[in-house]
């Protein structure tokens, strides 16, 4: 079998570090003060610049005295100005800078190790202090003893099992306790009962219990101490009964209770609503012979305002001043709260003066506990006064929802300039102010026609961008924002309105209204491309848009010049279910009529014949003709179509006699025809005028073929150029049609309707 031998402990050298400076001896009457349990905010650690633990320990006493090394490599820092000396970094803060910022792996162990001379137990005491977090100072804890560097004691055993049971890791802090006899080193009492308060502050009572039981098997002796620290976590649980058994087997065992103790039995019992024990309790103490202190009054009067028997709580704060027990701040609080609670605030009133008359301080809790009654009551100029109070002392509530409270009953009351006092009193106290805050006020402002104050409150919300804030449940309301955008839009100052919208979109604000609003003012102050393009925001977003908004837009492009920006605007309107009225379509019509745009204009006019409005005929007649003139002879028919599918017959009359005027005979020529396949209503004059037309631009060919429609459809005409057109058709080769055309005009045809006669002029066309 093979054997694997132990290493030996490795033998470290003495070096001298000059620079590094820390403690070295932990009891030192200097070093007591840092393990006072009054404050232990002194052992925050400030992050400091990465050191290389790579160093050689020859270069580490620039390293350290300069803490600006990177790992790697040293940093030769510049020289430090005359007259200003740099603190030497102590060895504990390296130490926990290259724990936080290196993974935990052997190479960091042994950067450790070249740094630290020796592990002596102030060393090892304030790195497990100023670790980053749990698991840093765990590690460290566990490598220490492990590798052989250090041997801990009962303080360093301490120290890692608060701050495991800080960071709820119990079960390590568990195991760390139960080992240290395996160690050798002793338990005391402090050991278990910071345990026990550890699960308790996790919410894990029965495993509190356990370490408390546990004390008993292990021959620990449990003082009043762990019963004390023992009541308080099951009390804060509700476990009242377990809380009586234990307080029983405390007195059997001959562990007398002290003031403190009945202190938490009340505390806890009036906590779980069992007044009568906790009264109970108050007269046994006294019946024991323990004279009840001033927090034992504070914690009955406490009770007794939870479950508002305020009848009983005034007899005990009488009784508490006969017995010569001056009342705290707490005391005076507590009946404040209390009265403030059943509703009697004039009481509460009365007890802040006689405080005041007491010499005794209203602290923040005070003040917070008293301005909501005031509020509830309606009593807002002693709010005001109240509040103005607070301000001067600088006492900021740790509940900010009161300012909410007061602005608004501020506001309800008309006391416009005292609710804006309370935003500048947030502002003097350093409270974040909130768009819900801003909103109540400008709201109000608006609805007193206060518009100038409301701006500029709106100002420094835009200004600071208070909107774009962290989510909260104060967040501004439409009724708040949506009069100040109506009223930013109708006097010229859209673009502001805007910017306060754009901010409430970032927070997902998607209000129809304000949207509208500000299509509204930027039409009316001549920027319609802004507005279209809140147009598209909406379109984007599936916001609703307000038949009145499209009109002032497409106004608004009209009236800039832009008929064809108006054009899809007044599609948009018509895709989003409004119906333009035919106003508003005869105005994009002209406008793009006159632009030169007369086939856009046509496609107007299509969309207006098919949603039904027959009015501007006048103009539709322009459109056609101008469509014919410039030879969209198909688009101009096919309108003629829809117009007369739509029962809207145009002047057919009017617009052969121009085309021929203008001797468009391609035009002329197809218009007549597609009047004639339609049976339309055309005079003869107008035939004749074709047919002169025809023959004047040399289309023999043309004008017999027209001539033969006019014939087949029944219409007669005495049109005197027949013998010209017959004269061409035959010096163009065309005698056969030449032959067919003076036989009907000498009227050998008789039946020149007849079945004959039709053949051989479609033959002849």
């Amino acid at each position: 079998m093979a054997y694997v031998s132990a290493p030996k402990p490795h033998q470290w050298k003495p070096r001298v570090f000059p620079t590094v400076s820390r403690v070295s001896n932990p009891f030192s009457l200097n070093f007591t003060r840092f393990f006072s349990s009054v404050d232990e905010s002194i052992f925050t650690m400030d992050p400091i610049p990465d050191a290389n633990p790579e160093t050689p320990i020859s270069d580490r006493q620039s390293e350290i005295g300069n803490a600006n090394a990177v790992d790697g490599e040293a940093k030769v820092n510049s020289r430090i100005p005359r007259g200003k000396h740099r603190n030497a970094e102590k060895l504990e803060d390296i130490i926990c800078r290259m724990m936080a910022n290196r993974p935990w792996t052997t190479r960091l162990q042994n950067s450790i190790r070249n740094l630290v001379p020796e592990f002596d137990h102030s060393l090892v005491w304030n790195v497990l202090h100023g670790a980053k977090n749990s698991e840093h100072a765990l590690q460290f804890f566990r490598w220490v003893e492990r590798s052989g560097l250090f041997r801990h004691d009962r303080e360093t055993h301490m120290k890692i099992i608060e701050i495991l049971g800080r960071a709820s890791k119990l079960n390590h802090a568990r195991c760390i306790l139960l080992d240290m006899p395996k160690k050798g080193v002793q338990w005391d009492e402090d050991l278990f009962v910071v345990l026990i308060e550890s699960y308790g502050n996790a919410g894990i009572v029965q495993e509190s219990v356990k370490i408390f039981q546990k004390m008993k098997e292990l021959g620990m002796e449990r003082t009043l101490k762990s019963y004390n620290a023992l009541f308080k976590v099951i009390l804060r649980r509700g476990r009242y009964m377990m809380a009586k058994r234990y307080f029983n087997a405390m007195l059997s065992e001959g562990v007398m209770p002290t003031c403190h103790t009945y202190n938490l039995m009340i505390w806890g019992y009036f906590l779980s609503l069992r007044v009568q024990t906790a009264v109970r309790f108050f007269e046994e103490m006294k019946e024991r012979g323990i004279s009840p202190d001033v927090v034992t009054y504070n914690t009955m009067i406490n009770g007794y305002y939870r479950v508002k028997k305020m009848e009983e709580a005034e007899k005990l704060f009488v009784e508490m001043k006969g017995r010569n027990i001056e009342p705290t701040v707490i005391s005076f609080t507590t009946m404040i709260k209390g009265y403030v609670s059943v509703g009697r605030v004039d009481d509460g009133l009365r007890l802040f003066e006689e405080m005041n008359s007491f010499g005794i301080k209203p602290n923040a809790v005070t003040y917070s506990t008293l301005l909501p009654g005031l509020c509830d009551a309606g009593k807002m100029p002693e709010a005001r006064n109240i509040l103005k109070e607070m301000v001067e002392k600088y006492f900021a509530p740790k509940d900010n929802s009161i300012f909410m409270r007061l602005i608004s009953c501020q506001c309800k009351a008309g006391n416009l300039d005292a609710a804006a006092d309370v935003l500048k009193a947030m502002i003097r106290l350093s409270i974040p102010t909130e768009a819900g805050h801003y909103g109540i006020l400008i709201e109000n402002f608006c609805k007193a026609g206060a518009y100038d104050q409301a701006i500029k409150l709106l100002d420094k919300l835009i200004e600071k961008e208070i909107i774009l804030g962290p989510p909260s449940a104060l967040e501004m309301e439409p009724s708040a924002y949506n009069p100040m955008i109506k009223y930013l839009c109708n006097h010229g100052q859209t673009g502001k309105a805007e910017t306060l919208f754009r901010q409430l979109m970032k927070k997902g604000v998607q209000d129809p209204v304000a949207f509208n609003n500000l299509i509204r003012g930027h039409s009316k102050e001549e920027s319609p491309d802004s507005a279209f393009e809140i147009l598209k925001i909406m379109g984007r977003r599936g916001v609703p848009r307000e038949a009145d908004a499209y009109r002032l837009l497409i106004e608004s492009f009209l009236r800039k010049g832009e008929p064809a920006d108006a054009k899809s605007a007044l599609d948009s309107m018509i895709e989003n279910g409004h119906l333009p009225d035919s106003a508003l379509f005869r105005s994009v019509m002209e406008s793009l009529f006159e632009d030169g745009r007369v086939q856009t204009a046509s496609r107007v006019m299509k969309t207006m014949v098919e949603k039904g409005v027959k009015e501007n005929i006048d103009l539709v007649a322009k459109i056609l003709e101008a469509l014919l003139m410039r030879g969209h002879v198909e688009e101009a028919l096919g309108r003629i179509d829809l117009l007369m599918n739509n029962n809207c017959v145009p002047d057919f009359d009017s617009l052969l006699s121009v085309l021929c005027e203008k001797g468009k005979t391609i035009a002329v020529l197809k218009l007549l025809d597609f009047g004639l396949e339609r049976d339309c209503n055309i005079n003869f004059s107008s035939y004749d005028k074709v047919l002169d037309a025809l023959l004047a631009a040399g289309k023999t060919l043309n004008a017999y073929s027209i001539l033969c429609k006019i014939m087949q459809k029944g219409g007669l005409t005495d049109w005197k150029s027949c013998e010209d057109l017959i004269r061409s058709l035959n010096e163009e080769g065309n005698t056969k049609q030449a032959d067919i055309l003076s036989r009907m005009i000498t009227g050998g045809e008789k039946t020149s309707g007849g079945k004959k006669w039709k053949k051989q002029a479609s033959i002849s066309s």
